[in-house]
Order: C-alpha cells, then structure tokens, then sequence
C-alpha cells in the first residue's frame, strides 16, 4: 500500500482530516504535512513540503484547500510533480491511469465529503497504464 503525504491550508482543514481518517482507515500510512489548525497561512509552503517527498520517491500526495486550484499551481512549480485538482471520480482515476498524476488536489469549498472520499478512492485505486502515456508524459518537461 502506498504511503501518502497530506496537506493542507486554513481552507482545507477539514476536508483533509476526513481524508486522513479514511486513508488510515484503509490501512494506508498517511503523513500530515499540513495546517493544524485554522489560522490564515499561506497554501504554497504545504504544496511545496508534500512535492518534496513526493518527488523523493517517498509516496504519493493528496493536497487540500479552498479550491484544490492554488495547491495544484503551487505543487506543479516542483519538477517531478503532476498534481491534479479532481471534483469527479472519474477524473481522478483517468489522470492516475493517463497522466501518471502523483499529487491529488481538493477544494473543501468545491466538493463535500462524501465525494471528496470517493475521488481519493478512484485515485487510490487506479496505476498508471504506462505504454503510449509514457511517451506524452515525457514531453511534460521539454523547455
């Protein structure tokens, strides 16, 4: 089971401990890199913690805030990240098994929980296909 990286902003807070609970639920090592507690705080200093270990090789990233949007911008700057904001299962398992997405974003202020839940399943659920999606990923990084 793979290990997950958790943040989050003031915005995200508790979207994200009802994502935490669940992960360790499914037995899955969750590590929260995120706010505490709901004080204004910047969002880019959580994406870029949770990039870090991502692209260490350590595991995978969930990142949550008011619209998902900021933390994917913010993730995405990091070389090696594909972070995604997902509102719909669907999405969330299609950019796992096309975009080898290895960052999922949220917005608390977007989707309730109980669909938030079922994206992080998709998306927990779903391995990259690899093949002719290997190929248009390794364009990501062309300058």
């Amino acid at each position: 089971m793979p290990r997950f990286f958790v943040g989050n902003d003031h915005a995200g807070l508790s979207l994200k401990a009802a994502v935490v609970a669940h992960l360790v639920q499914a037995g899955h090592e969750v590590v929260d890199l995120g706010a505490q507690e709901n004080v204004s705080c910047d969002y880019p200093d959580f994406a870029q913690a949770v990039a870090a270990r991502v692209v260490a090789g350590e595991g995978m990233g969930i990142l949550v805030c008011g619209t998902g949007q900021g933390m994917a911008m913010a993730a995405n700057r990091i070389h090696g990240v594909r972070a995604a904001v997902c509102a719909d299962a669907f999405s969330a398992r299609a950019t796992r098994l096309h975009n080898d997405a290895n960052v999922l974003c949220l917005g608390e202020r977007v989707i309730g929980v109980g669909v938030a839940l079922g994206i992080v399943d998709a998306f927990v659920a779903a391995e990259f296909e690899g093949g002719r999606h290997s190929r248009r990923i390794a364009k990501f990084d062309l300058r």
